[in-house]
């Protein structure tokens, strides 16, 4: 992004301009300046109020063209200026952008209250709703009226005077919490370094760990030193192969302290506003708790429900993390370490156990697992499942050199989409991985096809970027979301896509990481980065023997961080809440290992409170789990797992369909029946622990 120029010295806001020439209608990057959001932001939003005024002033009866078709007709424009933004927002963030979002946050949040909270354009919606038998529409027609309907009703629009407009007020204050709460996580991760002086503090650090240090100095102004930097591909490598045990203590205990080191990006006293607001929010509306109001519009529907599976999962997952500690207290005892196992001690013993137990260790693995290698076979898997091809496109304006994009075509050699692939950490990005469009599919207005991002965080070497086996496992993952982009075929934008109920999701997603687990793939793609041989078969088989190793230990840190998001989103009352308390109390109750940390702890938990889009619903990825393990079943069953027929299926009831249909209706026509917990539990290895009490 150029950040050259002043707006005022502009006289065409590019963010505003017809995009249709550029190739493939993608908007011009190489022309935006920080400075052009906010006007482009004034622009688009009084555009898109004037186009719902006029929805509401027709005097026509209502029917599905003059409203439902209209409401999805409105605000092109600020979707468009939003897009961008938030792609920069999170990929390449800077202090103008960071000012931008403190500011338009609660800007956009009060905009969409005013429009859902319109009285008279819920009449308009509710009258449709109520006659909506006698309306001939077709299925997805159907469902679209009945996310809009939802949607206003679980806005307040229903409600009185009062109660509407104080949760108006309460939107708009969570959207500046949210905001702050990322930035704090941002700033507290910018502000970390640990430098690495001479060998003694690089001890047990293989040569790609190294590298990714040197490079991460480079990036921060320190060239021929070595960083750690709270980035999540940063510290896991160094928690797993450091000796130094007193650094990775202290890399740790950073890690686990962002958001929570007092001062001004201390996000406490921002969560327990946070989840105050949501507790009234969900009473406003009638709900007993805000897990209570999430739950309901989802496939879960209770927080029951979601509890018996966390605590089905929990305790098999908590006595296979036990006996995992004990073998690794037994290991570091045995190599002389005369202190009690530590949650910085973990990944460190499960590295050395796993060599021992499997002869296997990442440093083995890793040169295996080429970034380009790993691509191309998420491209190869999608070929051969989908008929999708990808080619490498040039010339085409990005948010930064790094990103990389590629032409999608079907496999009528059409045109599909774009994909952009933005892979590397960098101090302008937020940590984590995640999917995002910049348009999405439709019909609606012509056959739009959708451009579709995928950021992820890996370390960037001098030489060929080594993934390890959970990065790699990760761009399968977020490439999975990819998919349900590029694949959706829907005419209205509602529900294209994504835009589906988020215990639904993670479903295309965590469905796709199986075909990298499985040795057709690996045999194929994880090849030398030196001499471009294949994994050695006996080294592969040792792999996906131990895919379970350590899955005790993986499945605490979740599930402790999810049953976290539940107890938090279920106080019916939350005045005076002690965040730091809670957290402590929460963790004695469910008996949480000394030695395991949750993954994310709340100061930290961005999916939870950078925003509303996975609070109280963090246990989605393992309740979609649950559907994507009985999933995999249906080509394993067939014993092809490209099984032509299967994926037809799969692509025309789970990729393809977006939110067009109940999510429980897509996955009986997909599969026939709806799943138990029975697959998730045998594909992490703890199908044969019994919980306590039981035989």
């Amino acid at each position: 992004m150029n950040q050259a120029a002043p707006s005022s010295t502009i006289a065409s806001n590019p963010l505003l301009e017809d995009w249709s020439a550029r190739p493939f209608g993608t908007p011009p990057f190489e022309r935006i300046e920080a400075a052009q959001f906010q006007p482009a932001f004034e622009t688009a939003l009084a555009e898109h109020l004037a186009e719902i005024a006029a929805i509401t002033a027709n005097r026509q009866e209502p029917d599905f063209a003059n409203t439902i078709e209209a409401l999805e007709r409105a605000g092109r424009a600020l979707g468009r200026v939003s897009d961008v933004f938030h792609a920069l927002a999170g990929a390449n963030t800077d202090d103008a952008i960071e000012e931008i979002e403190r500011d338009i946050s609660p800007k956009l949040a009060a905009h969409f209250s005013r429009i859902y909270l319109d009285t008279t354009l819920f009449g308009r919606v509710d009258a449709l709703y109520r006659r909506r038998a006698a309306l001939d529409l077709t299925p997805e027609q159907a469902r679209v009226l009945e996310r809009y309907h939802v949607a206003f009703r679980r806005a307040g629009a229903h409600l009185s005077e009062a109660a509407r407009s104080r949760l108006a007020a309460i939107s708009e204050r969570l959207a500046t919490l949210g905001t702050s709460f990322s930035q704090n996580i941002i700033a507290d991760e910018r502000d970390y370094t640990l430098v690495l002086e001479g060998e003694a503090d690089l001890a047990g650090l293989p040569d790609f760990a190294r590298a990714a240090a040197r490079n991460a100095a480079e990036e921060r102004g320190m060239p021929g030193k070595a960083v750690i930097t709270l980035s999540r591909s940063s510290v896991e490598p160094f928690l797993q192969f450091s000796s130094r045990r007193d650094l990775r203590e202290k890399v740790f205990r950073a890690f686990i302290a962002r958001g929570d080191e007092g001062g001004a990006s201390d996000n406490k006293a921002i969560i327990a506003e946070i989840v105050k607001l949501r507790a009234e929010r969900a009473k406003l509306l009638g709900y007993e708790s805000f897990a209570q109001f999430r739950l309901d519009d989802s496939m879960s529907k209770t927080p029951r429900a979601v509890r018996g599976l966390l605590d089905q999962v929990w305790t098999r997952a908590r006595a296979s993390a036990l006996a995992d500690r004990d073998a690794l207290q037994k290991l570091a005892q045995d190599e002389g370490g005369n202190f009690p196992l530590a949650p910085w001690d973990w990944r460190y013993y499960a590295d050395k156990l796993r060599k021992r137990m499997h002869d296997l260790d990442e440093a083995s693995v890793k040169p295996y697992l080429q970034l380009d290698k790993v691509i191309e076979a998420a491209f190869d898997t999608a070929h051969r499942l989908f008929g999708l091809s990808f080619e490498r496109r040039e010339g085409i304006a990005t948010w930064h050199p790094d990103v990389r994009v590629f032409e999608v075509k079907g496999p009528d050699g059409r045109h599909a989409g774009l994909f952009f692939g933005d892979y590397f950490a960098r101090p302008s990005k937020h940590s984590g991985a995640w999917m995002t469009t910049l348009r999405d599919q439709e019909k609606l207005t012509g056959d739009v096809r959708p451009l579709v991002i995928n950021v992820m965080n890996f370390n960037k070497a001098d030489g060929p970027d080594l993934l390890s086996y959970d990065d790699a496992r990760t761009l399968f993952h977020e490439f999975g979301h990819g998919l349900h982009a590029l694949l959706s075929d829907v005419t209205y934008p509602m529900v294209s896509g994504t835009n589906v109920l988020t215990d639904w999701v993670e479903l295309p997603s965590q469905l796709y990481e199986h075909w990298f687990e499985r040795p057709e793939v690996l045999r194929r793609f994880a090849l030398h980065y030196k001499t471009g041989e294949p994994m050695p078969e006996e080294m592969l088989k040792r792999l996906l023997k131990a895919r379970n190793f350590n899955q005790g230990w993986a499945t605490v840190e979740y599930v402790a961080s999810a049953l976290m998001d539940l107890e938090f989103h279920s106080l019916a009352s939350a005045d005076n809440l002690d965040v730091t308390a809670f957290e402590k109390q929460e963790m004695a109750r469910i008996g949480m290992p000394d030695e395991i940390v949750m993954r994310h702890r709340p100061p930290h938990f961005g999916h939870v409170f950078s925003g509303g889009g996975y609070a109280a619903a963090y246990y989605s990825y393992m309740w979609s789990e649950v559907l994507d393990a009985d999933a995999f079943r249906a080509f394993e069953e067939t014993g092809d797992i490209f099984d032509p027929a299967t994926a037809r299926k799969l692509r025309d009831h789970v990729y393809s369909a977006g939110g067009s249909r109940d999510p429980e209706t897509l996955y009986i026509a997909f599969r026939g029946r709806l799943p138990t917990p029975d697959a998730l539990l045998a594909r992490r290895g703890l199908a044969d622990l019994a919980p306590a009490g039981e035989a």
